[in-house]
């Protein structure tokens, strides 16, 4: 049985409930397609959160990772294309706020994903749920997440499926701060049909 690792994240700024924490904890060993899921949250930090997974990355040695991340606002659900070498955005969990400057000094200015987004977008239109392919990550610790696990199997040769996907905010989350929201149990089943793409 393949492993895919399967990333969230813990709560941050204004958003006192992050769905991806929900969805990896309801995936959890779950076999999906050719995958049985490995499920972990990262910490919201620009000095961590890239390492852990990397950590995780050595740790496990995943046929595939994907990692989530809340993007409040949006509607549909909305596989990354890009990450690029780039931190920059609102203060983190720990009160860092970067301004700009490179994940790697020595790194590509950008990575594209390794993941079927044309596939997974077109899957999960048809099985109801909305969705788009997103050409911005941002520069916050969604991008930089994304970057660091492709900026690793790079370096390591390794040609597997990894990169990131965005989602909208819960029901439970919309209640407490007003934004466009899904339900969790659809929230999951989206990223179920996302990762039985990967087969």
């Amino acid at each position: 049985m393949k492993k895919l690792l399967l990333t969230g994240f813990e709560p941050f700024l204004a958003f006192p409930i992050n769905p991806t924490t929900e969805i990896i904890k309801a995936l959890q060993g779950k076999v999906i397609g050719d995958y049985e899921v490995i499920g972990e949250v990262l910490s919201v930090d620009f000095h961590q959160s890239g390492k852990q997974l990397v950590a995780l990355m050595e740790q496990y040695n995943p046929d595939a990772v994907v990692s989530l991340g809340l993007a409040g606002g949006r509607n549909c659900i909305t596989p990354e294309r890009v990450a690029i070498n780039c931190n920059d955005g609102p203060v983190d969990n720990n009160g860092h706020k970067p301004n700009g400057e490179k994940i790697f000094e020595e790194g590509p200015d950008a990575y594209f994903t390794k993941l079927p987004i044309y596939d997974m977008v077109e899957k999960l239109q048809k099985e109801g749920y909305p969705a788009k392919i997103s050409n911005t990550a941002g520069a916050y610790l969604c991008n930089n997440v994304m970057y660091h696990g492709l900026h690793y199997w790079k370096e390591k040769n390794i040609d597997r499926p990894a990169g990131f996907i965005h989602i909208p905010a819960s029901h439970e989350l919309a209640v407490e701060k007003p934004m466009p929201s899904w339900s969790q149990r659809d929230l999951e089943a989206a990223i179920s049909v996302a990762i039985g793409c990967l087969a």
